[in-house]
């Protein structure tokens, strides 16, 4: 039987149109679920959008369209730009969904039935801008660090969650990695926030945002946003709100996921909201969550206001779609924060692709061709490559991954450079420094596919025939 692989993109909000960071994730999460079909697992990809709650509200109300309209023309654009990077989901999947609102209402009514959603007031700051309660202490300089914005004191009648009650399991989980944090400072600081500032009842609902779920036995609230989009990981693939999951279709039988990829600003409401959810329904939790870094550009944070944020369709049409995959994925630590810039990315362009990769693809096809050379290369035969790429995908070290195998180009252009095959007459010759240089094409291509799915597709067929023809620029070099 082949492993399930249940892997999630964050559910993004559909306040603005895609940008770099979450194309970074989403092509991130493309690249491992990707691998794991290759090596033969059963593989569900979901992603989709969050498009409830009172931001949205006011967003659509400022470009003066009914909210389904707004919301409708976002999750378009999410669509589109996934569909024109070649991310390979499962599912693309809207909290606007009736089968979604069907059964997030479900599995709060069971909540609630339960006794862990009850009637209270709740006071306190709200930011608007993270649609989330705040305490002082989570503000810098009497401001929310993410918006810049003050707070504005609130007061009112909501359904609160007893988020409380499940503190001290939770961390248990945490702290034994059954409900695993990756990379491990980040495990650290969740660990620090629920010993030293703890878990609190949460409001769950709002009385008066009309653009959101209904709370089924109280229809003057609707349902707290963050409560209605985590339920999308289980809504993604099919669950109906509270039907065991054994009894439901095959999409449900991948729960639980595997890996949950999101940036760092959203890593606590999954650590403490978001498994308290699952513990109080019953289920069983995500298995691990990888929190990547943000993207600053020339060293200054993405903002509208500067002018700074990167799209990626941009990307696509200047680099093309893997060009673009590749710097994406090759910018920076996964895991850690990168700063990168257009001129940086041209300048990795011209190196890795079409002075690296591209070149040495038409030097060694041009080559077999003009001497008429028969080859039999086997794909996959470099076992130790394999091994380290493995292990390296295994950690999510998709950069040391790019950079072993463009190691291994270089390595070879250097046999070239150093042997001059050009200048010799005699064919075995020339055979003899021109076979290995190509299987190792061959063998890194194969492990690009994840990355580069196009471009490692059209190598592999070029060198997977007996007399290789030379081919026209894979990656046309930038002025």
């Amino acid at each position: 039987m082949p492993k399930k692989f249940y892997i999630t993109t964050p559910i993004y909000y559909v306040n603005g149109v895609p940008h770099i960071g979450h194309t970074y994730t989403t092509v991130a999460a493309d690249v491992l679920a990707r691998w794991h079909r290759l090596i033969g697992d059963d593989v569900f990809f979901l992603t989709g959008t969050d498009e409830h709650g009172a931001k949205i509200e006011e967003k659509a109300k400022e470009m003066k369209l009914k909210p389904q309209k707004y919301v409708d023309e976002i999750a378009d654009k999410f669509k589109q730009a996934w569909q024109e990077l070649n991310i390979s989901h499962n599912n693309f999947f809207r909290t606007t969904d009736k089968n979604h609102i069907k059964a997030v209402q479900k599995a709060l009514q069971f909540m609630y039935d339960k006794g862990d959603i009850y009637l209270s007031k709740y006071e306190g700051l709200y930011c608007r801008g993270c649609e989330q309660y705040k305490k002082n202490r989570d503000l810098v300089d009497g401001l929310c660090p993410d918006h810049k914005t003050v707070p504005e004191k609130m007061s009112e009648e909501c359904y609160t969650f007893k988020l409380s009650k499940y503190q001290d399991k939770l961390l248990e989980l945490i702290k034994k990695d059954k409900l695993q944090i990756l990379p491990l400072n980040r495990k650290n600081e969740i660990v620090s926030f629920y010993e030293k500032e703890g878990l609190e009842d949460i409001s769950f609902s709002r009385k008066n945002v009309n653009w959101g779920i209904p709370i089924p036995w109280d229809n003057s609230h609707t349902i707290y946003v963050w409560a209605d989009a985590f339920l999308y990981y289980l809504t993604g693939l099919g669950w109906d709100g509270f039907t065991p999951l054994i009894k439901q279709d095959r999409g449900i039988n991948f729960w639980p996921p595997q890996v949950q990829l999101m940036s760092k600003d959203i890593l606590r409401v999954h650590t403490t909201i978001w498994p308290a959810m699952l513990l109080s329904l019953g289920l069983p939790l995500s298995k691990t969550i990888f929190v990547h870094g943000y993207f600053s550009i020339n060293g200054q944070k993405m903002s509208k206001s500067i002018g700074n944020v990167i799209v990626p369709n941009d990307l696509i049409k200047k680099y093309g779609v893997d060009a673009t995959r590749y710097l994406i994925m090759s910018a920076a630590v996964f895991g850690s924060d990168g700063d990168i810039s257009r001129q940086q990315f041209d300048e990795k362009y011209n190196a890795d692709l079409a002075n690296g990769l591209g070149n040495l693809v038409a030097r060694v096809s041009n080559l077999l061709e003009k001497n008429n050379l028969e080859l039999n290369l086997k794909i996959n035969s470099n076992k130790k490559l394999i091994r380290e790429y493995k292990e390296k995908m295994l950690g999510f070290k998709f950069d040391e991954v790019l950079k072993s195998l463009w190691q291994k180009l270089r390595t070879a252009d250097e046999i070239l450079s150093d042997k001059k095959p050009w200048k010799l007459e005699d064919k075995k010759e020339i055979k003899n420094i021109l076979e290995p240089v190509a299987e190792d094409l061959l063998n890194v291509a194969s492990l690009l596919k994840p990355f580069m799915p196009t471009v490692a597709e059209k190598i592999i067929k070029q060198f997977s025939v007996k007399q290789i023809k030379k081919s026209q620029s894979l990656f046309p070099r930038i002025n």
